[in-house]
């Protein structure tokens, strides 16, 4: 179960049409933190770009975007939606080469996705290493915290006008949080095609973050938002916000 891959063709078209609102409150914050990429033209690379939600706002933002997603169907999503970018490509951290950009930015936990903490501290290397002194890193993460709140949880249900997505949730340790999800999507003919995926998620103590990352010459601070106090993220989703300071050591 494990080794099939997730956000397919199913799951990643109602996450497009029902939960693009965490983008929306992380907009505000990043695009602040990117002005000054914006401003002399460098080039953002977006990690775990999903269908593009956040994409959408850097583009009309005048930002130059690489975004990137692990899922193809993601990612055919995101062409169809942000045309403007200048890249819309795979990107399966942590072992995929990573061209040179100006800021790195991630909503979406995608680092929490990858198999064991020390896949997210290779990928954490490696993103980091792909900047230049000055370079901007803007990440969220899901923290120990998120799955402490969240122990026994109810199970999670929603229904749009051709989709529904009943979700189950799990904590077999203290740094997993594991979700099963069934799906179902109205197909051609009225009748509805059931999908199943299976999310396994690494959490990570995140106050252990910036030392990590100041190996690497970034210099970082986590909060719970993205410097904006009117949008903050759901109560254990930390924001990781740094620069780069030193080259990264070779």
């Amino acid at each position: 179960m494990d080794d099939e891959p997730i956000y397919r063709a199913d799951l990643a078209y109602i996450h497009d049409q029902g939960y693009g609102f965490h983008a929306e409150i992380c907009a505000p914050g990043i695009l602040a933190v990117l002005e000054p990429v914006r401003a002399s033209g460098g080039v953002v690379l977006e990690v775990g770009c999903g269908s593009g939600a956040l994409t959408r706002h850097l583009v009309a933002a005048g930002h130059r975007v690489i975004a990137t997603d692990a899922s193809p169907a993601m990612l055919d999503l995101a062409r169809a939606t942000v045309p403007g970018a200048e890249a819309i490509r795979p990107l399966v951290l942590p072992h995929d080469p990573i061209p040179p950009v100006d800021a790195i930015v991630g909503i979406g936990h995608p680092l929490n996705y990858l198999p064991s903490l020390d896949a997210i501290h290779t990928a954490l290397a490696a993103l980091t290493a792909a900047l230049p002194v000055g370079g901007l890193l803007a990440l969220d993460l899901c923290d120990l915290e998120w799955g402490a709140l969240r122990q026994g949880a109810a199970p999670h249900a929603r229904v749009g006008d051709d989709w529904a997505i009943i979700t189950r949730f799990h904590q077999p340790a203290p740094d997993r949080f594991d979700r099963e999800i069934t799906t179902f999507v109205r197909t051609d003919d009225g009748h509805y095609r059931r999908s199943d995926e299976f999310h396994r998620t690494v959490l990570v103590d995140t106050t252990t973050i910036p030392d990590a990352l100041a190996r690497h010459g970034i210099q970082a601070t986590v909060g719970t938002s993205f410097g904006d106090p009117e949008h903050p993220l759901p109560r254990g989703l930390r924001t990781i916000i740094g620069r780069k300071t030193t080259a990264t050591p070779g």
